[in-house]
């Protein structure tokens, strides 16, 4: 999404020029909702059209990753001139508030929006957000997402562009490492969570930025899992698998949305206006605004979709998109489309609205540079108990995929052979998207295993090859490695630039010979435990049939090694569980959980014929949603329905009992799945509807506790309809989408 702009001219300049912003005359600001309305009544009665449309514009002041953008030579004097209503890619309190000083200069001093894209931490790097997902843990999900708050709002940011809420079902597609993965229910819960991080309860603290919803809407439903493409999908399909993540961000107060890159149906969703106008501003009542993503309402034009850029402006505006991000779209043409009527005053002012309404919650008209704090910054950004957070969520996110003969955890043998492209690596630990990050205090594997194996235990190490490329130079070095000691830990995976924005892949396999090394391991008969690192589902079929024991540690940010230590020597037992299926083939793709039963089922695995089903390999994934063991096990029991019918009026309590029946305490995540039997639009076998993440000590019994009401029985019918059927359903209560333990009937009564 971001393009980079050298901006060293300008941040020397307003470094070295004087600034006269503390003598400026500041407004106070409003003490309710009432008086902000009218304050920003009064200002836009002061506004020109060119100051107006200056607020509805967006620049960035920083290189970053991207294709190159043209300098934009005039932006000192258009700050200065009330001409920019915000700035990205601005760092520090030494640069926003340099930057500031230069906005209050301009005729009416109204403070910059400054954004970033604080995706997984700002100067502490957390696991990324589709690591984070697979712990399901909603209260660690919010902690980060606020520690990445407090340390981008200590260091001058006002605003994120995040949380990404778009459902991924296509892990060609780069980008399902920045969302929570493929289920709506879970996304939708995640979203809430993160919007709530990111925020807290009101916008204006110091310790909170706003949060941005994006990307709006289908994004993640691209063609191909190709980025930037087309996305074509039933209405039916938007509402019920799509939308919902976004209103949950909606609801948890997000202060900004993000249109994205894709055409929706044929209509870039920059310029859609049933997307923005009909179904965001209106149905939904939202009262932020929308930025459009890099250079999308510009991107029109090649689209095919406007003519030039003044006609792309025109539609963009008249869609409900407020903010131009980086297109000159709305600064060099709007003007003139309203002086001859092509163009909305009304739709301009509105955005306008809605953008200085923000300026006023954050309180930036009463103290531009609250979050301009240079000893804020130092504090915050040297805060330990960031680091033990990073390390709590790192802990969670792992999963454990595979643990046959209890291979793990590891019970401190003298020799440990730690092998691997990626065992000593530490910038790849990060991922994609970080911002303020020292990669060389980022603990990596090797580093982690050594400080918590001690000195009666000999950890060795070697290389074996490059995550890319063929060379099998190291392999007979990694063999003797491994022949010398007890047990092998190998860590392999994607580097940090193979997942992310711009980083589709036709093939999600294990890169280069990582899997060959991994076979060359195996041969010596020592256990093999690999953890994968990476950015999203692979497919590694010969590591997945032959490992001992199989670790998801995603990109696992700053404490990854200590947090990958602790699984493995089980310190902490895994609680993980998977946020995403993960496929056999790349021919499944695109693949989820929810599957249909199709008219024609397989019923028998040995005859397939005619049947829905491939013919070289089985439909079902290699690990499913919600999969992820323990080194404890989990006894599921005296499941219960307050009532076997229910009216639409009334509610049912699921009750079960989950004991846990292993020797180590242990967290479950019970998963609450349901299926309508029949219906007027064919529904999935299963769908998530709920889930509990209990703690249990060995022996412990904890009884779990679920309400079905009916808008968990409702769904998008083909009129659009959100509505429960009446009829029967079928729950499923289980440890996994594939590994249902318990079931029972519900009837829905007219």
């Amino acid at each position: 999404m971001r393009v980079p702009l050298s901006a060293s001219f300008l941040l020397l300049s307003l470094l070295l020029a004087p600034s006269p912003a503390a003598q400026a005359q500041k407004p106070k600001a409003p003490a309710s909702a009432a008086d902000i309305e009218q304050s920003i009544t009064a200002l836009l009665g002061q506004m020109t059209l060119e100051e107006k449309i200056g607020q509805l514009t967006q620049y960035s002041g920083r290189e970053v990753t991207g294709p190159a953008s043209n300098r934009k030579t005039d932006l000192l004097n258009s700050i200065r001139t009330g001409q920019v209503g915000s700035m990205l890619n601005v760092k520090g309190v030494a640069d926003t508030r340099a930057i500031q000083a230069e906005a209050l200069k301009s005729r009416l001093k109204i403070p910059l929006l400054f954004g970033l894209d604080v995706i997984h931490g700002y100067q502490t790097v957390f696991p990324i957000p589709l690591a984070e997902a697979a712990s399901w843990d909603l209260a660690a999900i919010r902690e980060s997402a606020h520690v990445a708050a407090r340390e981008a709002a200590a260091a001058g940011q006002h605003w994120t562009f995040a949380p990404m809420v778009d459902v991924g079902r296509d892990p060609r597609w780069g980008r399902v490492m920045e969302g929570a993965g493929e289920d709506t229910y879970l996304g939708s819960e995640i979203a809430k969570a993160r919007v709530l991080g990111f925020q807290g309860e009101k916008l204006g603290g110091t310790d909170a930025i706003m949060a941005c919803a994006k990307h709006f809407a289908a994004y993640g439903a691209a063609t191909a899992g190709r980025d930037y493409n087309t996305v074509d999908m039933s209405e039916q399909q938007l509402w019920e698998t799509y939308l919902p993540p976004f209103k949950a961000a909606v609801d948890a107060g997000a202060a900004t949305f993000m249109n994205s890159f894709n055409t929706l149906n044929g209509v870039p969703a920059t310029g859609n206006k049933y997307l923005q106008r009909d179904i965001l501003k209106g149905q939904w009542n939202y009262q932020g605004f929308v930025v459009s993503d890099w250079g999308s309402i510009g991107e029109m034009v090649p689209w095919g979709y406007a003519r030039d850029k003044a006609d792309a402006a025109q539609k963009a505006l008249a869609a409900g998109s407020d903010m131009d991000m980086e297109s000159d779209a709305y600064r060099n043409t709007l003007a003139k489309s309203v002086q001859d009527g092509k163009a909305d005053v009304a739709l301009v002012d509105d955005a306008v609205r809605r953008i200085l309404r923000k300026k006023f919650e954050l309180g930036l008209f009463d103290d531009p540079y609250k979050f301009s704090d240079l000893k804020r910054e130092k504090k915050v950004l040297n805060d330990p108990k960031h680091r033990v957070a990073a390390r709590d969520i790192a802990r969670k996110s792992v999963v454990l995929l595979k643990n046959d003969n209890n291979t793990l955890p590891l019970a401190a043998p003298p020799k440990i052979a730690v092998i691997g492209p990626l065992a000593k690596a530490k910038r790849d630990l990060a991922g994609s998207w970080i911002v303020l990050a020292d990669t060389n205090q980022i603990t990596s594997v090797y580093d982690g295993l050594v400080q918590r194996a001690g000195k009666k235990s000999q950890v060795l190490y070697a290389k074996g090859c490059d995550v890319m490329g063929d060379s099998r130079a190291g392999f007979a070095q990694a063999v003797a490695t491994a022949q010398a000691a007890d047990v092998v830990v190998l860590a392999v995976g994607e580097t940090w630039d193979m997942s992310g924005e711009a980083k589709s892949r036709t093939d999600i396999g294990l890169p280069g010979v990582q899997e060959e090394l991994f076979r060359a391991l195996k041969v010596t008969g020592k256990p093999v435990v690999v953890i994968l690192l990476a950015g999203r589902p692979l497919i590694f079929n010969a590591i997945a049939d032959q490992a001992d024991a199989i670790l998801y540690g995603w990109w696992p940010g700053s404490e990854g090694g200590h947090a990958l230590a602790d699984v493995l020597f089980g310190d902490y037992n895994p609680g993980g569980k998977l946020p995403s299926t993960f496929p056999r083939a790349v021919g499944q793709i695109p693949l989820s959980y929810q599957q249909y039963n199709t008219g024609r089922p397989v019923v028998d695995p040995k005859n397939i014929r005619y049947r829905s089903a491939y013919i070289d390999a089985p439909n079902t994934p290699r690990y499913a949603f919600g999969h992820g063991l323990s080194y404890t096990t989990f006894k599921y029991d005296n499941l219960r329905l307050s009532q076997p019918t229910m009216t639409a009026g009334q509610t049912v309590q699921v009750q079960l009992t989950v004991t846990n029946s292993g020797k180590v305490a242990g967290e479950e995540v019970v998963q609450l799945y349901l299926r309508d039997l029949v219906a007027s639009v064919s529904r999935p076998l299963r769908e998530l509807k709920d889930f509990r993440k209990i703690n249990l000590k060995p022996g412990e019994t904890q009884t779990v506790t679920f309400t079905i009401d009916q808008n968990k029985l409702a769904f998008y019918n083909s009129r659009l309809e959100w509505a429960a059927e009446p009829g029967e359903f079928q729950l499923m209560l289980g440890a996994a989408s594939d590994d249902i333990r318990l079931e029972s009937k519900l009837t829905l009564l007219p």
